[in-house]
């Protein structure tokens, strides 16, 4: 039976959030635009499994932390916790997501359609018992667990997984030393039973890569104090299950004895069922290349979000999308391109103390060579800190040697706000001199307010 052949201006693969801002906005200007999803689940990992939904758990983790704080400074008893009601909480918001998402689609006049997309050729898509021509198309298809080459691998749940328990055993170990498991570990052992064991298990050097060395040195240090424990250097062999427990086995004959296995090792393009040779499209083990256009080898398909070869955040994935709708139209009405630029990506960890940066950490501008100038502080005592009992508030920003802004990195609450100011200094070419002079009259006491303390032994750099 001869498949039903459908035609469109664009074909976007993938509903999450680089793929729904990217239909939107071309339906917006009038294209005739299809989105093609394969889950069952539309929505996309942020808002189903991924950004939203570990914020319910991270507002309560920073509650119980400060509490914990605060003990016998004002707080007399810390607040009992019931992770399953966060569950409810975070379940009413998650819920209906894939019924929203279908309906807001076909309410725009945007085609939803059911399936698992793979090219034909570089100018055609199958899908189901359809086959979708169109002039442009957008891979948004996201990004999911990078597989484990570990025996037992059946025995460890994934992070989607870990945001649906019913509840926290007493004893949890998360593979890899990244986001996902930084983050969660915090979570249980602020929001998991009294006395929760939490091990983290990384097989490079150091956890927390991208991050800085020093920065990452604090935080582990903070963490330890959370009685969550780190440990580096070691490669899993294998996961066996054993009387209600599982033994996790190192190449070294070390094994760790847990309650729950957890896969916190990174994700990983979401690409195989694309076929993406037959496309043209060229791609590696760190996803589909793509230019500063957001444009692929195949000059008629774009890639954002997840699936592209660059940095895995929510926001990130709607800016690439934006980059390649605007580009898709300046080719169709023959005006000027848009292109993408990295370089002031503010990234925010979500433990407690967050962990906030922007630009390049010292670890890359002793690599590259680069001349730059420190202002550091850890263990701060400021009272912005002493307020709530923080005792591993610490930052870090470099200049170059004409007081522009390299790199800034922050461990605090409220992290946000600072990385925020320092990233919008380095997208103006704000000096460190002349943003201490800005933020003098910041809102007082506050958080961004002692952004004047971490500027002050920069200040009259030469060039400023």
């Amino acid at each position: 039976m001869e498949k039903t052949i459908n035609e469109y201006d664009v074909v976007v693969v993938g509903s999450g959030t680089a793929g729904q801002t990217a239909a939107y906005r071309l339906k917006d200007k009038g294209l005739k635009v299809a989105l093609v999803e394969k889950s069952d689940y539309p929505g996309g990992t942020c808002a189903l499994s991924g950004c939203q939904p570990k914020k319910w758990f991270y507002e309560l983790t920073e509650t119980v932390a400060k509490s914990r704080h605060l003990l016998e400074k004002g707080i007399v008893t810390p607040p009992a916790v019931s992770w399953s009601s966060i569950l409810v909480q975070k379940n009413k918001f998650t819920h209906y997501i894939p019924d929203n998402t279908v309906e807001g689609l076909m309410e725009a006049g945007i085609d939803f359609i059911e399936g698992t997309a793979h090219f034909l050729n570089p100018d055609e898509l199958e899908v189901e018992d359809q086959r979708l021509k169109s002039k442009f198309f957008i891979l948004a298809t996201g990004a999911k667990p990078m597989p484990l080459p570990i025996k037992g691998k059946e025995h460890i749940i994934t992070s989607s997984d870990f945001l649906n328990l019913k509840d926290l055993p007493k004893r949890i170990l998360f593979i890899g030393g990244g986001f996902i498991s930084f983050e969660f570990a915090h979570f249980a052992a602020r929001l998991g039973p009294q006395n929760i064991q939490t091990v983290i298990i990384e097989v490079g050097d150091r956890p927390l890569g991208p991050f800085d060395s020093e920065m990452v040195d604090l935080l582990v240090k903070a963490s330890g104090d959370e009685n969550i424990q780190i440990f580096t250097k070691v490669q899993i062999k294998s996961v066996e299950k054993h009387k209600g427990e599982f033994i996790v086995k190192t190449e070294s004959d070390d094994k760790f004895e847990t309650d729950l296995v957890v896969h916190g090792a990174g994700r990983a393009a979401d690409i195989e069922s694309l076929n993406l040779e037959a496309g043209g499209v060229q791609f590696s083990k760190k996803g589909i290349g793509v230019d500063n256009h957001m444009r692929t080898s195949n000059p008629k398909v774009f890639a954002v979000g997840d699936c592209a070869s660059g940095i895995q955040l929510a926001r990130v994935a709607d800016f690439e999308a934006k980059v390649a709708t605007h580009n898709i139209l300046a080719q169709l009405n023959d005006t000027d391109k848009d292109t993408i630029d990295y370089k002031t990506v503010p990234v925010l960890l979500f433990t407690y103390p967050q962990y906030g940066m922007v630009g390049k950490t010292e670890d890359l501008l002793k690599e590259e060579g680069v001349e730059y100038q420190k202002s550091f502080g850890k263990n701060l005592r400021w009272p912005t800190y002493r307020r709530v009992g923080l005792d591993h508030a610490a930052y870090k920003i470099l200049a170059g040697p004409d007081g522009q802004i390299l790199g800034a990195h922050i461990i605090s609450d409220n992290a946000s706000g600072l990385v925020i100011t320092l990233k919008t200094a380095m997208l103006n070419g704000t000096t460190a001199d002349v943003l201490y002079r800005q933020s003098v009259m910041t809102p007082y006491p506050t958080r961004e307010s002692d952004i004047i303390y971490m500027l002050e032994p920069l200040k009259g750099k030469k060039g400023v």
